[in-house]
């Protein structure tokens, strides 16, 4: 009998993976690592390089942008999605609000991945077109 991953729901919950099937997503699992975390933790910092992508597992984090409060994440919840993409300053701070376990996915790991599944790239700009139209004005295109 397969083993279901506990990560698995996570991450088919992230557009960016959306279009992702099962045997992508295990995979993306298992290139992943769990991390957790004290309360009070800083897991980002607005203004530094962005390396690594989160998805919050267990837990409660605070989002804050030019030290203003911004949002509240909570299980199931996702930063840092384009650091995977290019390397840019991140644009808030992430603090754990309570312990919290997360699973994170670096850009070495993640551009490996796509170096072995070269069809994974495929779904994950799908999944990345459908992120930005749901944030980005509408364009012309």
């Amino acid at each position: 009998m397969a083993r279901h991953d506990p990560y698995l729901d996570h991450l088919a919950r992230v557009p960016l993976f959306a279009a992702c099937p099962k045997k992508h997503l295990t995979l993306i699992a298992r290139t992943a690592s769990p991390l957790d975390l004290a309360a009070g933790t800083r897991v980002i910092e607005e203004g530094t390089p962005g390396r690594e992508f989160f998805v919050l597992v267990e837990g409660e984090a605070s989002v804050t942008k030019g030290g203003q409060p911004v949002a509240t994440l909570h299980p199931g919840d996702f930063f840092g999605e384009m650091a995977l993409i290019e390397h840019t300053p991140r644009r808030a701070t992430v603090t754990a609000v309570t312990p919290v376990t997360l699973l994170v996915l670096d850009r070495g790991n993640f551009w490996a991945l796509l170096e072995e599944v070269p069809e994974l790239a495929g779904k994950i700009l799908i999944g990345l077109s459908r992120r930005l139209n749901e944030v980005a004005p509408p364009s012309v295109g």
